[in-house]
């Protein structure tokens, strides 16, 4: 039983999670914290990092500031496709206001912009606001 690398949001732990597990609800088992949870979650960066690196899963992260109007129109839009995402990719919010760091260490240039790490790498990007419907669209393509 080989499984997925996923690391846990809430204590940075790595699990191996069966694939067919993936949309079952599975929970860190060190933390007991949903590893999959269906929603955005908001993250800091070294656990985003970690994840980025280390997850077999797809992570979406989401670089967003409190002040940015766009950000804030797109996260109830964020959090919808992340709950129809679930089992298939993680959704994850970094403030870049909170870590700003992050802006110049991953070539933030607008916010909202998302990136997409896949095997450690980024595998995509894509900045401006966007619906459930195009976000779910840009993940699964």
């Amino acid at each position: 039983m080989a499984g997925k690398k996923v690391t846990c949001l809430d204590c940075g732990q790595v699990n191996r999670v069966p694939e067919e597990k993936l949309d079952a609800n599975p929970k860190c088992g060190t933390c007991g914290a949903p590893l999959m949870p269906g929603k955005a979650v908001e993250v800091d960066l070294a656990t985003m990092e970690k994840a980025a690196r280390t997850d077999e899963v797809p992570l979406v992260v989401d670089f967003w500031a409190p002040w940015c109007g766009p950000c804030r129109m797109m996260a109830p839009e964020f959090a919808k496709a992340a709950q129809t995402l679930k089992g298939k990719a993680r959704l994850v919010k970094l403030n870049t206001e909170d870590y700003p760091a992050s802006g110049a260490k991953y070539g933030i240039r607008g916010i909202p912009t998302m990136i997409e790490f896949k095997g450690g790498r980024e595998a995509k990007r894509q900045s401006g606001a966007m619906r459930e419907p195009q976000i779910v669209g840009w993940v699964q393509a």
